[in-house]
């Protein structure tokens, strides 16, 4: 028999309801604020950004995907919209031709780093101005350790 409460104590409620405010609340702010200065959506730029970090700018599009935390059909629309305005193009993989690889192109690597200054300086903002230099350390290791656990979820 399991002993142990169904619910949070009071501490764990109350860092679980600050927790659910960034989940929440920053890529809302992040989103508003690329839409306003960039036109792009911080998915958009999510895509973008996870291209340029691959090699060669280039993914298959299912680690894309994952990567980026989205559903195969709603990164093809994606890529759809960015091949439309040659952001990046697709083509099957040459290793393995059941796969389809997305490049992001010098006109998608423009756009990224037109939309990088004021997206950069929100999260700046948001996010690590708040900190002290130890506490930015400490939340690097809490989240490090979340993520970890939620990456052998998905598994």
């Amino acid at each position: 028999m399991n002993t142990q409460s169904p619910w949070l104590d009071d501490d764990q409620q109350a860092l679980w309801q600050e927790l659910l405010t960034v989940v929440i609340a920053l890529p809302a702010a992040l989103d508003r604020q690329l839409q306003r200065d960039a036109g792009i959506s911080n998915f958009e730029y999510g895509v973008l950004a996870r291209l340029s970090m691959a090699d060669d700018a280039t993914m298959r599009l299912s680690d894309l995907a994952r990567v980026c935390d989205s559903t195969q059909p709603r990164l093809s629309k994606l890529m759809d919209r960015f091949e439309a305005r040659d952001w990046a193009t697709r083509r099957p993989d040459p290793g393995d031709g059941r796969y389809t690889l997305a490049t992001l192109t010098d006109t998608g690597r423009r756009k990224l780093a037109d939309s990088a200054p004021e997206h950069v300086a929100q999260v700046k903002r948001l996010v690590f101005d708040p900190l002290s230099a130890a506490q930015r350390r400490s939340l690097e290791a809490a989240l490090t350790r979340i993520a970890a656990t939620l990456r052998q979820e998905l598994e």
